[in-house]
């Protein structure tokens, strides 16, 4: 009888709070940051939609407006501003995900479709926005939308990080860097910080140098802000170097069989293909850095064209945070599946630039505002250098003097 009573207790309760959310989903209370009721408000004034139909959208909790508005009536810049792509570049995403998440739809409500799941994971990707106000926006379960996400990020990079995050036309990209001002360079390396919530376990390694939590994303970019390399994971605390040396990319590097084998002779010294980084990394007879300390005006020339060139990976963390903003404030994902949300958000940043979707003005501003609260960790600057890159750099800031003098 004790049990009975508890069940019915228990029923009660959650017949209240369905009731509660519901009438809080008619008020629109959670959704004042997201473009559903906003957008069907503006048709209703233009004349699209017929307001009386108002109250019976809303009790459908939103199932109409992912249906009936979104996929139907919604133009371009509507897809734009909240998928951060175009319609036809959506569908071209679902149909190339539809392989892993087909399997997946035993553990889903036969009424979310491939497409619907994709727009809930992108939603979430693209907004600072809680699960909750993302799930009364598509009229699901609030843990719907955390395994859509999940479910969607595990299929990106399943199915499409060695395909899109990859290195490409090595010759293109080392004459994009040349016409840029720096010769025989395969790309740009830099490290940059995504903010996370502290995790239980080793939380202290997790703590950078600016005293916040956050996982390592380092990335090597092409001359386009395209990245064709990949590594995170990494805790906060960890410096830039050591996450470099630890990786695949530095190995392959080391040994020579990351680029063709493409050498130029600069001055009398022989130079292979080289990424250019901050002084946070080692300079290597294959990765070019700044000069540090007092500087003449050759190094400063050095300087001018190396940070000219590398720029184009401090631009592409920009372009990628400020599309997927999710990346901006702190993810209560666990540990385990930030770096998959992380890649999975890199991969779509690949997309959106090949696809040549357009960045809209506005989006870096709001990323800024966001970025405030979180500001990159400055990295302690390494003085390691082998004597052959020495030799290099040497060679390449007497080039570019010459080039200078003779312009």
């Amino acid at each position: 009888a004790h049990l009975f009573q508890t069940l019915l207790q228990r029923n009660r309760e959650r017949r209240q709070r369905n009731l509660r959310e519901y009438l809080n989903f008619e008020r629109g209370i959670d959704l004042l940051q997201s473009a559903g009721p906003r957008t069907l408000e503006i048709m209703v004034a233009m004349g699209h939609v017929d307001p009386v139909e108002r109250r019976c959208w809303a009790r459908e909790t939103s199932t109409d407006w992912w249906d009936r508005i979104v996929m139907q009536v919604w133009d371009e810049s509507q897809w734009l501003r909240n998928f951060r792509m175009r319609k036809c570049t959506f569908m071209e995403l679902c149909e190339l995900l539809s392989p892993a998440l087909k399997r997946q739809d035993t553990r889903m409500r036969a009424a979310l479709t491939i497409q619907k799941r994709v727009a809930i994971a992108l939603w979430k990707l693209a907004t600072p926005d809680s699960y909750r106000s993302v799930a009364n926006q598509f009229g699901v379960g609030k843990s719907t939308v955390g395994v859509a996400v999940m479910q969607v990020a595990r299929a990106i990079v399943d199915l499409l990080l060695h395909k899109v995050v990859t290195l490409g036309d090595v010759q293109a990209i080392i004459d994009g860097f040349a016409a840029m001002g720096f010769p025989n360079c395969g790309g740009a390396i830099d490290g940059t910080h995504i903010p996370i919530l502290g995790p239980e376990h080793q939380g202290g390694q997790y703590i950078n140098r600016k005293g916040y939590f956050s996982m390592v994303l380092q990335a090597l970019v092409d001359h386009k802000g395209r990245f064709t390399n990949i590594n995170v994971g990494w805790p906060g605390k960890v410096h830039d170097a050591r996450v470099f040396k630890n990786s695949g990319l530095f190995k392959r590097l080391q040994q020579g069989v990351y680029f063709p084998d493409h050498k130029i002779t600069v001055g009398e010294v022989e130079m292979p293909t080289v990424i250019l980084g901050d002084p946070a990394y080692p300079l290597m007879p294959w990765l070019m850095k700044p000069y540090t300390g007092a500087l003449d005006t050759e190094k400063e020339l050095f300087n001018y064209r190396l940070s000219k060139c590398r720029m184009v990976v401090e631009c592409a963390f920009g372009r990628l945070k400020a599309r997927w903003r999710s990346l901006l404030t702190r993810s209560d994902l666990s540990p385990k599946n930030i770096p998959i949300v992380i890649a999975a958000c890199c991969v779509l940043h690949n997309l959106c630039e090949i696809k040549g979707e357009t960045f809209m003005q506005g989006w870096e501003v709001e990323a800024n505002r966001l970025a405030a609260d979180y500001a990159q960790p400055d990295t302690r600057a390494i003085r390691r250098s082998q004597r052959e890159a020495v030799r290099i750099r040497e060679a390449l800031k007497a080039r570019f003097q010459t080039e200078r003098v003779n312009h």
